[in-house]
């Protein structure tokens, strides 16, 4: 065969070169390019579908406890952390009774940080602790097993949601004011019972303390300060929780609803309230006030407590 001439060769041997690597270049981009079938897999593993169905899920029972799981929008306790080996490095955590899975703010009740973390599973089965958390969302946190914290259900934007689904921690929130962590510190529940001695919701106790009518200034102004002296005459006072009566006269503040009576009547007792018995939950109210005008004063002082959803009621 008769080869072409050497400039002819030259410009052959050039084009053979050119089309090889343009081949090898098509073929590294097919390979790294995902391809259809892996495309719903990541999508379902950290798109906004990942949050749903939401579950709830049936009662169950931890150490002669039972916790009956229920979707409420306005969650917002104080209790103790436990650790979630489930979690691992991821911010995430597990809870008895918020839906699955749930975004909550997480306060430590010792410094103020505040983190944003996602229950993913029920729990911790082995205490009656408020919230278990992965070990990267104690290492967030800056906390360990035992701390008291605040828990707060929240609904945050999709691309800090994205974040933990994803495994990567979203970024932290403001520090909450530590005059109102001291608040939040008073409706802390005792040292948890041991496992033989726990109790039942149908075991609380039915007196609680309060604080006298007359004290209701004193007492606010020591909320709203954040000290956390107590008054000399506030273990001198009981007041019996027993069903839900008609409000008298006036304006009232009703402050928060909460699922203990313990925890109720420590609230009443620094804001100077009583407590109300209504179903499930302790109802803790300020007034009456003969006033509108002392009505909302009482009122920004339960807000600036902490106590963000308090309103005023009205009676005759």
């Amino acid at each position: 065969m008769k080869l072409p001439a050497d400039g002819s060769r030259t410009l052959l041997l050039k084009s053979v070169v050119v089309l090889g690597a343009a081949t090898m270049l098509a073929s590294c981009a097919a390979s790294n390019r995902p391809t259809h079938a892996s495309r719903p897999s990541v999508v379902s593993m950290y798109g906004p579908q990942a949050d749903f169905p939401v579950r709830i899920g049936d009662p169950y029972t931890v150490s002669g406890r039972t916790y009956t799981p229920e979707d409420v929008l306005n969650y917002d306790e104080v209790g103790f952390l436990a650790l979630d080996d489930g979690g691992g490095d991821t911010i995430s955590g597990a809870h008895h009774t918020l839906p699955l899975p749930s975004y909550v703010e997480v306060t430590s009740l010792e410094t103020g940080r505040t983190i944003l973390a996602r229950v993913e599973r029920r729990g911790p089965m082995d205490s009656h602790d408020l919230l278990a958390l992965s070990r990267g969302g104690l290492a967030q946190l800056g906390a360990s097993a035992g701390a008291p914290v605040r828990v707060r259900r929240v609904n945050p934007p999709e691309d800090q949601r994205a974040l933990l689904r994803a495994g990567y921690p979203a970024a932290l929130r403001m520090d909450t004011p530590m005059p109102l962590v001291e608040v939040l510190r008073r409706s802390l529940p005792g040292p948890p019972a041991s496992p033989a001695l726990a109790t039942t919701s149908d075991d609380l106790p039915v007196a609680v303390p309060a604080k006298p009518a007359d004290e209701t200034a004193a007492t606010m102004a020591v909320v709203s300060s954040g000290s956390s002296r107590a008054s000399p005459a506030t273990s001198a006072t009981t007041v019996s929780v027993g069903p839900s009566e008609p409000l008298t006269a006036g304006f009232f503040v009703q402050a928060a609803s909460f699922s203990t009576a313990e925890r109720a009547g420590r609230a009443a007792e620094a804001m100077g309230g009583q407590v109300s018995h209504s179903g499930r939950y302790f109802r803790v109210r300020t007034g009456p006030f003969a006033t509108r005008g002392e009505a909302e004063a009482s009122l920004a002082k339960v807000k600036a407590a902490g106590y963000s959803d308090a309103r005023i009621l009205t009676n005759g």
